[in-house]
């Protein structure tokens, strides 16, 4: 079994994927960590010189790897998604939780993070910003509603919080459902 986490930047996924696995025994795997390690290079730099459908297809490359691992917290990137197939792979490896906050925070969230602006590229023409959250999030609500089984609000509360709640809405306190 893999449980995958999905949500827009800023919604905790690397920090709510890493307090997971350690909590259930298992290992941990952020997808864009990854693309960045086997690239040598940030997520920017690789939009940069190979525009988002070039990273698009290295991100593809890297699901369809990482979603035949076993006991493995998996940590999607944003726009993991998009594409439908990675959408299949992601559903078919174990659960898929979606993190989730409202527009506000996650700009609070990501303006607070220094390697954002660095190492993340901007989606839309507006350059970033409260707008650009606004409008990405509108317009991958509907495959992240598809992609999921369970949605939890990170908003207001405490990564211990949110590892507790994804825990027993999944049914891993039962020692039984960890195989």
């Amino acid at each position: 079994m893999l449980i995958s986490l999905i949500g827009y930047r800023g919604t905790g996924k690397t920090t709510i994927g890493s307090l997971l696995a350690d909590r259930i025994g298992w290992s941990c795997i952020d997808s864009d960590v990854q693309i960045e390690q086997d690239m040598g290079m940030s997520i920017r730099q690789i939009f940069d010189i190979e525009g988002e459908e070039g990273f698009r297809n290295r991100e593809s490359t890297v699901i369809e790897k990482l979603t035949r691992l076993y006991k493995v917290v998996l940590s999607l990137g944003g726009g993991a998604i998009l594409r439908e197939q990675n959408r299949k792979l992601i559903k078919t490896a174990g659960p898929v939780v979606w993190l989730t906050a409202s527009p506000e925070e996650l700009h609070r969230r990501i303006s607070g993070d220094p390697l954002s602006s660095t190492q993340r590229p901007n989606l839309t023409a507006a350059g970033g910003g409260l707008e650009e959250i606004k409008a990405v999030l509108e317009n991958r609500k509907p495959l992240y509603k598809e992609c999921a089984d369970l949605e939890v609000d990170t908003e207001g509360k405490l990564p211990g919080q949110i590892v507790d709640e994804i825990i027993k809405l999944i049914g891993l306190d039962d020692q039984r459902a960890l195989g």
